[in-house]
């Protein structure tokens, strides 16, 4: 809504039609109140306080989500192993005794995390570890800076603790249904940032918690 500007005596100094003026003004005064009624209660131009989460962290953060994950495939969980009668060995043949086929994974990343996970998790992995690799003496204040930098808040980090020369942290990424997570462990050139799985639903809990 635009603002009304203040008359500079038109309606104080009219002689001839005062009961006009006044009311006039007092019409100016309360299209003021109902346009700043009205942005109040839309957001338009409430002030927050500094570092609340709220709107403008979370949008920049969501965006963030969004290109990492802008070149990857639709959320699709991965397929099943093949599942059907056992082929018969032909005449002669050898069998591979059972010990030494592969296993199928049930649980974890490799059958839990979706496409879409997948895809972006190694866009997190590359650049949270390139931007901790460098770090001396990486303390969970320096590591929560650097975190901060790349564009994770506050409300996704999670465990952030030292735990001897390394600092251990999560990040919860859960997007558009999706259960990733990140489990890091800043120590310099030994950085390791690998997947894991939250939660389908409800507040972030760690893969070790998850267990118990």
């Amino acid at each position: 809504m635009r603002r009304i500007p203040a008359s500079t005596g038109t309606f104080a100094r009219s002689s001839r039609h005062p009961q006009l003026a006044l009311a006039t003004t007092i019409l100016a005064v309360l299209a003021l109140g109902a346009c700043g009624t009205e942005k109040a209660s839309t957001g338009g131009e409430r002030a927050e306080p500094a570092g609340a989460v709220g709107g403008r962290p979370d949008a920049a953060f969501g965006a963030m989500l969004d290109e990492a994950a802008q070149s990857c495939p639709a959320p699709a969980l991965p397929k099943a192993p093949p599942s059907g009668p056992v082929e018969t060995l032909p005449p002669g043949s050898v069998e591979i005794p059972p010990d030494t086929e592969p296993i199928a994974p049930t649980t974890g990343p490799e059958v839990e995390l979706n496409t879409r996970d997948w895809c972006a998790s190694a866009r997190h992995e590359e650049r949270i570890a390139r931007a901790l690799w460098d770090l001396a003496d990486p303390t969970p204040t320096k590591v929560r800076t650097i975190l901060h930098g790349l564009g994770y808040i506050d409300d996704r980090i999670h465990d952030l603790k030292q735990s001897g020369a390394a600092t251990r942290f999560f990040l919860d990424l859960r997007d558009k249904g999706g259960r990733l997570c990140l489990e890091g462990s800043a120590a310099g050139e030994e950085t390791v940032i690998d997947k894991c799985v939250a939660p389908a639903t409800g507040p972030f809990i760690t893969p070790g918690e998850q267990k118990r």
